[in-house]
């Protein structure tokens, strides 16, 4: 199994500076490498303290810079929210600093504070992301852009510094709607995994989309990349304390940012899927949520750890792990512990298994 880490650039209540929140991500992503981490990612997001990362090519390129092997991953860039001829430029430009280490995540977005924040319809972004989506990743295989969708229209232009190999087989997108898997499918792309939902579920529309990815592309679709929120400690109440703390208040950023107890997203095209979620939210409360969020993370001693993400491949079939091992203001030292722990007694026997 291949083993990445994410940064998130949270800032919760602005406890710190903004400034200093970046000192103490990027002393962990320096550690990545070091540490037999096999990638690093970025999350994009905007306008608030849920994660401060407005540009992860950015962020990514930075990194490339420091690093010699890790493999560079987007979670995600949201297409409707940029020029699509512009992330292809830009996509193709940091494959070419990194010599091919770029791993390409896309998404659509979710967040009423970003799309007005760009005055942008929401209930367009389905159409924008599936044309933009579309036009990125033919674009990166033919070396030019060229589209005449209902939203998206792009005269054809070359791509500069010209992609010099493919991106199939590395690009995924973020899919939490049944919905956005079919679209996904149809695309060609892999699924990166967020978990939001019970495993079960998860693996029924997994399950549905290879079905449509084969019937479309005529091959089987590759495993999906799962990203976890992690606290590994040796001691298992621990372990269990500081992940209630941090994962959960991870969690409370998430109802926060997009808002779901505003129960926005019923009425919004595209976004049905997100009314019937806020319905659970507000029929559960936030105690019970918190803790089903908590469930599905990886926490514990390494042993625990390790078997969680065995139990995840099971339900997923998952080649790939990518943990989140700062969040939600967690103190910079436990941050540390809680990555270098990892690696040192669960990475390992993942990479085996």
């Amino acid at each position: 199994m291949h083993v990445g880490m994410s940064t998130m650039f949270q800032n919760p209540d602005r406890e710190k500076t903004d400034f200093q929140v970046y000192r103490d991500e990027l002393r962990l992503a320096d550690l990545a490498e070091p540490l037999g981490y096999q990638s690093i990612w970025g999350v994009e997001h905007h306008f608030t303290d849920y994660t401060m990362c407005p540009d992860v090519i950015q962020f990514l390129t930075y990194m490339a810079g420091r690093t010699k092997d890790a493999l560079l991953g987007t979670m995600v860039v949201v297409l409707p929210w940029h020029d699509p001829v512009r992330v292809a430029e830009e996509v193709s430009m940091l494959d070419n600093l990194s010599e091919g280490r770029m791993i390409l995540g896309i998404g659509r977005g979710l967040a009423k504070v970003e799309f007005e924040g760009f005055r942008l319809e929401m209930s367009q972004s389905r159409t924008r992301f599936a044309e933009s989506a579309e036009m990125v990743l033919e674009g990166l295989e033919k070396g030019y852009c060229e589209y005449d969708g209902e939203i998206v229209k792009q005269p054809r232009r070359d791509i500069r510094p010209e992609p010099f190999k493919s991106f199939k087989g590395r690009t995924y997108a973020a899919a939490v709607s049944p919905e956005s898997a079919e679209l996904i499918a149809r695309l060609g792309v892999g699924v990166l995994i967020i978990p939001q939902k019970p495993w079960e579920e998860a693996a029924k529309e997994l399950n549905t989309y290879r079905d449509i990815f084969q019937q479309a592309n005529g091959e089987a679709a590759p495993p999906p990349v799962v990203v976890g929120w992690v606290f590994c400690d040796e001691d298992e109440k621990r372990a269990y304390d500081m992940a209630r703390r941090y994962i959960g208040g991870y969690w409370k950023s998430v109802m926060d940012h997009y808002q779901f107890k505003a129960d926005h997203h019923r009425d919004v095209k595209g976004y049905e899927y997100y009314g019937k979620f806020a319905e659970k939210i507000a029929e559960y409360g936030d105690d019970k949520v918190t803790e089903f969020f908590l469930s599905l993370q990886v926490w514990g001693t390494p042993d625990q750890c390790y078997e969680k993400i065995v139990a995840i491949h099971d339900w997923t079939g998952n080649d790939t792990f990518v943990g989140v091992f700062s969040y939600a203001g967690m103190p910079p030292e436990d941050a540390e512990a809680n990555m270098r722990l990892f690696s040192e007694k669960v990475m390992p026997r993942l990479k085996e298994f």
